[in-house]
């Protein structure tokens, strides 16, 4: 199945469509104000001079920028008129002076090592920052039909086409950090030029041949690729390894080939490793990558909380993969996972401002773990603002006969099933309650087959049809409803959204005897700002209800869970005694916020998992 572009979705929900807001008024004009500030900019305005000095930042500033390009260009998507246009404008005129007349364009290399060129592609991000160029060249030329941007992108990816390749004169390579692959296929799509697939697909069946080694002298009994996938190659791979952002990405790339070619032995490694992921070594927040020394993996099982990384980009990347995979499958469990990550793990990447940032984001802070505006690595911010720009088209899916609700925000989706137009509205008020309602609102009667995702959090979904049970049938995680539809019929979906207390498999020893709070799509948090003591000093009660409470004036407007819980003595109670009799405990009310909203009040302690009495 095929997304359903953005430009064909309206977002008009109460929880989605403020954050995206955000993200056009504050988020993206802070981005570029930023980039500006921190050199990314400035750089390429050094080599649109011809200027080999004066330089900032590291090898990868130009992907920033990039990024801020692309969720500038999904802006434009639906608001042609947004002044983020002049600023992009000139942004371009930039790139089109900057690029050398073969095609490359790189600022760090055309400023400080125009002679290093392709000579360490392990480190230097040429190929990755590429890929971003490709993806905002794309993604502007679909939104303004403008082809400035998007001959940059295709005169650079045809330049590296000249240099990598198998043919005669050509040179074998891949990127340290894969990007380029995904931005390639996407190039195909929309150009319909089979050299940038095949180049996709070359970088793709390649890695794994140790080439790093050979470029940094390393002798192949010495060597460990592990970090850049670099370890086996691709339809070898069992699990996930290495640098969470470079794998996500990969075996999104691989995906995308997969939906190409129809490589059954390349599938087989997708769906092993997926099941690695997502069963052993995802957080219950929906991110991946659990230590900091690598920004990956260690092995199966080892989750730990404080110490987690779960970078915001890595959350991303699973995003990326999840959706390519459940639109090649057509399987709901791969858009659970999605949804897992986009509430939890990324949304939590971005404060409520809208101008500021995690990179890290743990599921325990002792109060000292803050968002920042910027970071000297700032992959993170222009990721998540291209996301929330570009949401609308993760919602929906279609063939020419059938329709996928695989996100359930309020919105209108314009599509053409059986080469007729059809208009739905999806009218609900998720993440904070479980009712839907699927309209058609436009189009003659029509014929189709609607499939509704059954979310893996909700035990016993309901669906309606004129206020009376309807059994449909289920197929892959979707309840399928085929009729004539015609303008004025709803459907219902009732979602059963109660606050259950989740425990982790006793292989995750950091969580063992603890409890984590979920509501629907929602993971919660305490902070210790809510609580009647420290958090240290309080166990959740396994035996009582879990109650669930709106609270508007909070944080823009969240849904609380409260809770029983135990809490030990304070300090002073306990007087010179070290040891003592087992006493009572005392009873106190716990509260719970979304786990994507903490860390917006003032800094405190955190905890996502609790000890359970």
């Amino acid at each position: 199945m095929q997304a359903v572009p953005m430009t064909q979705v309206e977002i008009r929900d109460q929880f989605w469509e403020p954050r995206q807001q955000t993200n056009r008024v504050i988020t993206i004009p802070h981005l570029f104000a930023q980039l500006e500030r921190a050199g990314n900019i400035p750089n390429l305005l050094l080599a649109s001079e011809g200027k080999r000095e004066g330089y900032q930042g590291p090898v990868y500033m130009d992907s920033d920028l990039y990024k801020a390009m692309e969720a500038a260009a999904y802006v434009l998507a639906l608001y042609p008129d947004d002044p983020i246009r002049e600023q992009l404008d000139a942004v371009i005129s930039i790139l089109e002076r900057a690029q050398t007349p073969e095609g490359y364009l790189n600022s760090y290399f055309q400023v400080i090592a125009p002679e290093r060129r392709w000579q360490n592609l392990r480190d230097d991000h040429e190929l990755y920052c590429a890929g971003h160029l490709i993806e905002a060249g794309v993604a502007h030329y679909e939104a303004t039909r403008s082809e400035r941007l998007l001959k940059i992108a295709t005169r650079f990816a045809d330049y590296i086409d000249s240099v990598f390749g198998d043919a005669p004169g050509k040179r074998i390579g891949y990127c340290g950090h894969p990007e380029i692959e995904l931005a390639l296929f996407r190039l195909y799509r929309t150009t319909g030029e089979k050299r940038y697939r095949d180049l996709a697909r070359f970088f793709l069946v390649n890695r794994g041949k140790k080439l790093f080694a050979k470029e940094h002298g390393i002798p192949l009994d010495q060597y460990d690729g592990t970090i850049w996938q670099d370890n086996v190659p691709l339809v070898v791979h069992r699990e996930i390894v290495g640098h969470a952002v470079r794998a996500g990405y990969l075996f999104a790339g691989a995906t995308d080939l997969v939906a190409e070619t129809g490589d059954s032995e390349l599938l087989q490694m997708l769906c092993r490793v997926w099941e690695n992921t997502i069963q052993r070594r995802t957080y219950i927040t929906g991110g991946i990558g659990n230590e900091a020394r690598h920004e990956g993996f260690t092995r199966d099982y080892e989750l730990p909380n404080r110490t987690a990384y779960q970078e915001t980009c890595a959350s991303i990347a699973l995003i990326l993969w999840a959706h390519r995979m459940g639109l090649l499958l057509k399987e709901a469990q791969f858009f659970d996972a999605l949804e897992r990550a986009l509430y939890n793990g990324a949304l939590a990447g971005i404060g409520l401002d809208g101008k500021s940032f995690y990179y890290v984001n743990p599921l325990e802070s002792d109060g000292t773990h803050h968002r920042q505006t910027w970071y000297a690595c700032a992959c993170c911010p222009p990721n998540i603002a291209r996301l929330l720009a570009s949401l609308g088209g993760y919602l929906y899916a279609q063939t020419e006969s059938d329709l996928w609700i695989n996100l359930y925000v309020e919105s209108r989706v314009k599509v053409t099933l059986h080469n007729q137009p059809v208009v739905l509205q999806v009218q609900t008020n998720m993440p904070w309650q479980g009712t839907v309602e699927v309209q058609v609102v436009e189009g003659t009667p029509i014929e189709f087959r609607l499939h509704l995702r059954l979310p893996d959090w909700c035990a016993e979904p309901r669906l309606l049809w004129n206020g009376r049970t309807l059994r449909a049938e289920r197929e892959k995680g979707y309840a399928v409803v085929r009729r004539r539809w015609r303008a004025g019929d709803r459907l219902n979906l009732e979602l059963t959204m109660a606050p259950v207390m989740m425990e982790a498999h006793p292989r995750v020893e950091a969580d063992r005897w603890h409890g984590a709070i979920q509501r629907g799509p929602l993971v919660y948090c305490l902070e210790a700002i809510d609580q009647p003591v420290a958090l240290e000093r309080m166990a959740f009660r396994s035996c009582r209800a879990l109650r669930y409470r709106w609270e508007p004036n909070l944080l823009g407007g969240i849904g609380v869970v409260e809770g029983d819980a135990l809490a030990l003595d304070e300090d002073d109670a306990w007087g010179s005694q070290l040891y003592r009799p087992l006493a009572p405990r005392r009873q106190v009310v716990f509260r719970a916020i979304p786990y994507f909203a903490w860390h917006n009040r003032q800094p405190c302690p955190m905890r996502v998992w609790m000890p359970v009495e």
